[in-house]
């Protein structure tokens, strides 16, 4: 992944500096809008990274110590990471083949009265089932955070990935489609929830420290509850504020680039690309193949040997020193050991994609 970032971004950080506010202030809040905006959530709060916004959601939403927080054990480690920081313990659930993501019955299979939250993820920016999810755990009465740290411009059910969504935290880190360099967002349709979110990411602080400076008069303020610093800078809310005027085209593009791996890979036995599920569209933030009769490992090694930087498929947390779990998760390992990510971004080129595939042709 290369991050799409051009003379456009290097301006409007240059300009935050010379405006002499740098710390969280007016382009942060302007982000928090437009990127909410843009995701169909009525509330955005800008935090320091997708983890920290995956902990403070959790918060928000009651997880407390003693509880179970189902997670999908293929993720990054971040997301099983945030249910610790609450004192929480986390369950792994399987995921679907096709999609690398959780389903009503993979939760259901390892749900118990102890089950505060679950969090998915619409894994390397393919939606879940979103409909499916939300309606599921509302009848169980447990919490759905939304990870859709790679899902900025993915869509489900004809919405923007985030529309509907009590609860979701996003990442801009610069393996991401829009990055900010560092930094994260937690979008929320509870205006009193996002005044909470707002408070905790800023050391429980009942006013923020932009809007004390901004006062004629002096505030004197308050601490309502442990917080955390866990704050976006202006400079990074200006360059995601350029960033998200560019979503709808970093993503076209990577659909192209796309469709044509899918044209180019048809036909090749044991070699199963990700797809757009039914319901939705995929940003491919990352693009997998699943192998069958390939070794994956070797296949990275020719790859590599012929200058292309691929990288295993997505991690599976409970098999991490970490997390080590005697647990059965048929489809998550085979994900986790036999799938590959394949080079995709903004410099991409036809003849790139020729190289790439003609490696994969040779070693099926």
């Amino acid at each position: 992944m290369i991050p799409c970032l051009g003379e456009e971004e290097a301006q409007a950080a240059a300009e935050a500096v010379r405006s002499g506010w740098v710390a969280q202030g007016p382009r942060v809040a302007s982000f928090e809008r437009s990127f909410s905006a843009a995701v169909g959530a009525a509330h955005g709060v800008a935090v320091s990274s997708c983890t920290t916004g995956l902990h403070l959601a959790l918060i928000a939403v009651g997880v407390e110590p003693g509880d179970e927080v189902i997670v999908p054990s293929l993720s990054f480690i971040a997301t099983a990471n945030s249910a610790k920081y609450c004192g929480a313990t986390p369950v792994f659930a399987d995921v679907e083949l096709a999609t690398g993501n959780l389903t009503v019955e993979t939760i259901d299979a390892v749900r118990t009265p102890r089950t505060k939250a679950v969090i998915a993820v619409h894994q390397a920016g393919v939606p879940f089932d979103v409909l499916s999810l939300r309606r599921a755990c509302a009848q169980w009465g447990i919490a759905l955070v939304e990870d859709a740290a790679c899902a900025a411009g993915s869509t489900a059910y004809g919405s923007p990935v985030g529309a509907g969504a009590s609860v979701a935290a996003w990442s801009f880190h610069p393996r991401k489609v829009m990055t900010t360099g560092e930094g994260g967002m937690v979008t929320v349709d509870d205006p009193a929830q996002a005044a909470r979110l707002r408070r905790l990411r800023e050391h429980g602080m009942n006013v923020s420290a932009a809007d004390r400076h901004a006062s004629a008069q002096p505030i004197l303020e308050s601490y309502l509850e442990v917080g955390y610093n866990y704050r976006m800078t202006d400079i990074q809310a200006a360059i995601g504020l350029v960033q998200l005027s560019r979503l709808d085209g970093l993503v076209a593009q990577r659909r192209s680039l796309a469709a044509r791996y899918h044209e180019l890979l048809e036909g090749i036995e044991g070699v199963t690309p990700v797809r757009d599920p039914a319901y939705g569209t995929t940003n491919f933030q990352s693009f997998w193949v699943l192998l069958d009769g390939i070794d994956r490992d070797v296949a990275l090694s020719e790859l590599a040997a012929a200058g292309v930087s691929a990288r295993r498929g997505i991690m599976a947390a409970h098999v991490e020193p970490a997390y080590v779990t005697d647990v059965d998760l048929p489809n998550t390992m085979r994900l986790t050991k036999d799938s590959l990510i394949l080079p995709l971004h903004h410099k991409l080129t036809e003849s790139d994609q020729d190289h790439i595939v003609g490696v994969i042709r040779k070693l099926a």
